[in-house]
């Protein structure tokens, strides 16, 4: 059950973009585990391009703590690349 969705995110991303880290409500997280992660494209079927637009939205379920010993939990960070920001949706402790 998620609790909260939508809220502004500050994420630290290796180079290849995987999330290493992120701050939210004043604390910070560390990614422990990558367990999914999709893109979203725009209707490309729309559009007359041969070629698809790179994608929208990039989403990724992490497991992630705020520090050793600390418990765990399942987040959803989502990544909207045009506008160049991120929100977190929290999925359980």
């Amino acid at each position: 059950m998620s609790r909260v969705y939508g809220e502004p995110v500050e994420v630290h991303t290796r180079e290849d973009g995987r999330p290493m880290r992120f701050a939210w409500r004043g604390r910070l997280y560390t990614v422990i585990a990558v367990q999914e992660h999709w893109v979203i494209n725009r209707d490309w079927w729309r559009e007359s391009a041969p070629v698809p637009a790179r994608p929208e939205l990039q989403f990724w379920r992490v497991e992630a703590s705020t520090g050793q010993g600390q418990p765990a939990g399942t987040y959803e960070l989502r990544r909207d690349i045009a506008a160049e920001t991120w929100t977190l949706r929290r999925i359980a402790d």
